[in-house]
């Protein structure tokens, strides 16, 4: 293995340190260049719903999320406005874990399988040679694109009393909408993608944004709520078109390659799903059994055959609850319907 060709990924979120770890786990070079350093709170629902879990589990890394102190959640509340849906058992429940524990304790996986982890680094090699992934995390507005999507998130320390009905519970306003979910150590992660619009009324703080209006059951839930100041984080620019894999210069996994809209709950398990997909064209490459454009050829192939459909439905699924729809008659009965909420996790999961 020692003429093995080393893989460079450019990100150390999920899916660069997923991508790492399973390259190390078959002997293959493999270095990652992070920007930022560990631990580190990121603007994230924080729970992994759909295949991720099982992909987790094959890649051995189920046990090291436990260790991080992930939790089951196995019921899920919809409300918008005066509108709700029942609380609802999960098909297969998620796993709820702080990015702030789950980061730090895969980057220490993968520097004790060997990989070397550059962290408050940047990759900025011109022209890029062959070998190198890109996973860096969301991808920035273009020169000309509105940058209208933003994301905020905090945490509500463990003791501070959130009386949540649900496991999971999303709450929608003609802004953006506001996830909650328990955490292992008892705190309570509340994640919110927003939309600014001009002339419209902007909240004061990043704690407004969070809590919602004053009428709304989110601002009941988080009277009492005491955000962790050091937990705060918000990210700007999002940009939830989805994207092709094979119609990128550069060879991309996670949300480097395409973001789903939050509200589907499925990018955290997109992002090791990714990865997975990566590993072994590029164990090929490194092997010698694959040039570059091809192992390339193949990730993208392999990504697009399995997020298209899925991406197509959450973009669907988005519309929907950021339109009038939601807070009208229809949007009333869509979130009571049991066959709807079925159709909709289930093809927003592949």
């Amino acid at each position: 293995m020692s003429s093995a060709k080393s893989i460079t990924i450019v990100g150390g979120g999920l899916a660069g340190l997923a991508l790492g770890i399973g390259l190390r786990q078959r002997g293959i070079p493999a270095t990652v260049w992070e920007a930022g350093r560990y631990p580190r709170h990121r603007v994230c629902g924080e729970f992994i719903s759909g295949r991720g879990q099982a992909v987790l589990e094959r890649l051995g890394l189920l046990d090291l999320c436990r260790q991080a102190g992930a939790i089951e959640a196995r019921t899920v509340l919809f409300v918008a406005g005066n509108a709700r849906s029942p609380v609802r058992a999960l098909t297969v429940p998620a796993l709820c874990v702080s990015r702030h524990t789950l980061d730090a304790t895969l980057a220490a996986s993968f520097r004790g399988l060997g990989g070397e982890l550059r962290t408050e680094s940047r990759w900025t090699a011109s022209p890029e040679p062959d070998g190198v992934v890109h996973a860096s995390g969301r991808r920035p507005a273009q020169a000309g694109q509105p940058s209208r999507w933003f994301g905020v998130k905090a945490h509500v320390p463990a003791g501070c009393r959130v009386p949540l009905e649900a496991d999971l519970e999303m709450h929608l306003s003609a802004d953006g909408y506001v996830g909650m979910n328990r955490l292992g150590g008892g705190e309570v992660n509340v994640c919110g993608l927003f939309r600014s619009r001009e002339g419209g009324q902007r909240p004061d703080s990043r704690q407004d944004w969070l809590r919602g209006a004053p009428d709304s059951l989110l601002r009941e839930r988080l009277k009492e709520a005491v955000f962790e100041p050091e937990s705060f984080c918000s990210v700007a620019g999002l940009q939830l078109s989805p994207r092709r894999a094979a119609a990128q210069p550069q060879c991309c996994i996670g949300d480097a390659l395409t973001m789903t809209p939050p509200a589907t709950g499925n990018g955290m398990s997109m992002a090791f799903e990714s990865a997975e997909m990566a590993l072994a064209p590029l164990a090929d490459f490194s092997e010698g059994r694959l040039d570059w454009p091809a192992a390339r050829r193949e990730i993208a192939r392999r990504c697009d055959a399995a997020f298209g459909p899925r991406l197509a439905w959450a973009r669907a699924l988005q519309w929907m609850l950021m339109s009038p729809v939601s807070r009208s008659g229809l949007g009333r009965w869509l979130l009571r319907s049991d066959r709807v909420w079925q159709i909709l996790f289930a093809r927003t999961r592949g």
